[in-house]
């Protein structure tokens, strides 16, 4: 489960996926999560999940909705896709690795439930029964790895010993709390957002930001964010 949703993840860039698109998608799985917790494990949430849980469907519906409104009308492909069915394999991509991740969070929940919670040991097992797998994407890692190693080191640690020469890349790996992770991939997510319609010139309309403040206004209010980082404030 963890290596088809890491490779279909990254496969969905080939079918006229925006990096734009990409993130809001992504930023939904909370939906899949509940929609899980309901089916498989028959959960019941408050007011306030369906709430943050229906603006993300909604945003990550209209962004959906809003970006098929701006493929360009490309000549079929090789095989003779189209460019709105080529963009629909990629939806339909993006959306079996959403449930997919939500389905494997479920079952990684029912283990902890039977066996106790050995988080340690699962991380193991997750990640080296799936290292096999990824040889099949030995290329684009060894890539990648090479790109992390080219990456200029930070100028604020320019004068440490040891760590002046890091590359920055590397040192942006290294572990912190759930909460710091939560907080940083939400707003990673939204300035990759930002950077990738800037830079790179992605359409972006009124819909767009609409459905953006969408899924990560109910992404926060799903997480509660606000109290959560009171508590580790130790202002409660």
């Amino acid at each position: 489960m963890f290596f088809l949703v890491n490779v279909t993840n990254n496969m969905a860039f080939g079918y006229n996926i925006s990096m734009p698109l990409h993130i809001i998608f992504r930023s939904g799985g909370l939906i899949a999560s509940l929609l899980m917790g309901i089916l498989v494990l028959g959960r019941h949430y408050t007011v306030t999940k369906y709430l943050s849980v229906l603006m993300i469907t909604l945003g990550t519906i209209i962004c959906t909705f809003a970006s098929a409104e701006h493929l360009d009308e490309e000549p079929a492909d090789s095989e003779g896709f189209s460019s709105f069915t080529t963009w629909l394999m990629g939806i339909a991509i993006l959306t079996f690795a959403l449930f997919m991740s939500a389905r494997m969070g479920i079952y990684q929940e029912c283990l902890y439930t039977k066996h106790g919670k050995h988080p340690h040991e699962a991380l193991f097992f997750i990640h080296t029964l799936s290292l096999p797998g990824f040889l099949i994407t030995g290329s684009s890692i060894v890539d990648h790895v090479a790109r992390f190693s080219r990456s200029a080191p930070l100028p604020a640690l320019s004068q440490l010993p040891g760590l002046a020469f890091v590359p920055r890349l590397w040192l942006f790996l290294l572990e912190c709390t759930a909460l710091t992770v939560t907080l940083v991939l939400t707003l990673r997510k939204f300035l990759s957002l930002v950077f990738s319609i800037i830079y790179f010139q992605n359409p972006f309309t009124l819909h767009h930001w609409l459905g953006t403040f969408m899924v990560f206004t109910g992404t926060l209010l799903f997480l509660d964010i606000i109290q959560k980082t009171r508590e580790a404030l130790g202002m409660d």
